[in-house]
């Protein structure tokens, strides 16, 4: 045996054999009880940094501070209850249930241990700090991200709801500043719709973190439009009604659309030449519903319908006797008279609806030659008739003309 000792080579064989024995003990131990900082090597379990849980009305009261967070426990009992015990199995609590609003030092127990086993809690007593819940009502704020494809505008974001409450412990009450949420409008051609998760942030800009939000989701549609204009709907009419007919009125709806398009489109139109409508042969009312389409360089049209109402009766005529008769267009150097008719006034029966030619005037009426350009001679010219909407010559009134002289001043 003394051999052995002095043999150096045996005793580093030795010491090794030892070292691997220690190992595997502690290894046990560890898999054994795995979730602490474990010791046993005094026949006790010693778990370091186990968290405490706190037991409140969660619904009323928030723990803003338990100080320490973490305790130490070390269990004692027989090796085969210890064997019982687990790190899952038992929790070290502070029952905080019959507390208010406060600074407290609660002290702590432990539960779910084994029979026959007990836990020393280090330290046994702990700071605690308890606040009332507060609920705030704050704006939500949506803020768009990205750039929407060329052209394109983003709108104010339409949010529902667009308040939310906020629930805080009373000591955060005055930070809270807003609920907001972002939304990605990148490339966009159309309305952006999504639900969100909103975060609160403080009156500095900065996230709050574990606070409660009702709701904590909200719908949210951002517009992404092009530049538009409203301006009118032009409808145009062609061809006449059937003979012995006239149109009483043209009735549109709607009268003006949402045109949208580039910008410096946008700023050359004045209105929005629509469709043709065709009256050729109407004896009666009638209601048409038109499609509108873009034109050219237009990207949409908001309706993109049109109701138009073609009002029909039989016609009537009325005379308008000794009408003045106008010359235009005489240049500054000339002088310009009629000849014929005599005294420069014509006789004239005009045809329309019943109810549109009693409301007209004399004074509606223009008779006008027009001698624009025209050097010094004696002319024949039409005379033209400025009429109100709707209002014709009369079918069997022969065409009317003037013999005009112009000379030389």
């Amino acid at each position: 045996m003394d051999k052995w000792l002095r043999n150096n080579n045996v005793v580093k064989v030795v010491a090794l054999l030892v070292g691997v024995l220690l190992w595997l003990v502690v290894r046990t131990s560890d898999v054994q009880n795995p979730g602490g900082s474990v010791s046993n090597l005094t026949g006790d379990l010693r778990y370091n940094n186990v968290k405490i849980e706190a037991e409140y009305d969660e619904n009323q009261y928030k723990v803003s501070l338990i100080d320490p967070s973490e305790v130490a426990v070390i269990l004692r009992g027989k090796p085969s209850d210890l064997k019982k015990a687990s790190i899952k199995s038992f929790k070290v609590k502070a029952d905080l249930s019959k507390y208010v609003s406060g600074t407290y030092t609660v002290f702590l127990h432990s539960s779910g241990l084994p029979d026959n086993v007990t836990a020393e809690i280090i330290p046994q007593a702990v700071k605690v700090v308890i606040e009332e819940k507060q609920m705030k009502e704050v704006d939500v704020i949506i803020n768009p991200v990205g750039t929407p494809a060329e052209g394109y505008k983003v709108g104010n974001p339409v949010v529902t709801p667009s308040r939310v409450h906020v629930t805080v412990p009373e000591s955060r009450l005055d930070d809270v500043g807003s609920a907001r949420a972002e939304v990605n409008v990148d490339n966009a051609k159309s309305t952006v719709a999504k639900q969100v998760t909103l975060t609160v942030y403080d009156k500095q800009g900065k996230p709050m973190d574990d606070l409660e939000v009702s709701p904590r989701v909200v719908d949210v549609e951002v517009p992404v439009t092009s530049p538009f204009k409203l301006m009118p709907l032009q409808i145009k009419l062609t061809g006449q009604p059937d003979l012995g007919y006239s149109v009483v009125s043209v009735k549109q709806n709607p009268e003006q659309i949402t045109v949208f398009a580039q910008q410096e489109v946008l700023d050359l139109m004045e209105f929005y030449e629509g469709p043709q409508i065709d009256l050729t042969g109407l004896q009666e009312s009638q209601t048409f519903t038109i499609d509108l389409e873009p034109n050219n360089q237009i990207i949409d049209l908001n309706p993109t319908k049109v109701e138009v109402t073609v009002e029909i009766s039989p016609s009537a005529t009325r005379a308008f006797n000794d009408h003045k008769v106008d010359i235009i267009g005489v240049g500054d150097n000339m002088t310009a008279k009629l000849v014929t008719p005599e005294d420069g006034r014509l006789d004239v029966v005009l045809e329309g609806a019943p109810a549109l030619l009693n409301q007209m005037k004399a004074s509606d009426l223009q008779a006008v030659v027009d001698v624009s350009n025209l050097p010094p001679g004696l002319y024949e010219l039409p005379i033209n008739l400025n009429l109100p909407l709707f209002i014709k010559k009369a079918s069997e009134q022969q065409e009317i003309k003037a013999t005009v002289e112009i000379a030389e001043k």
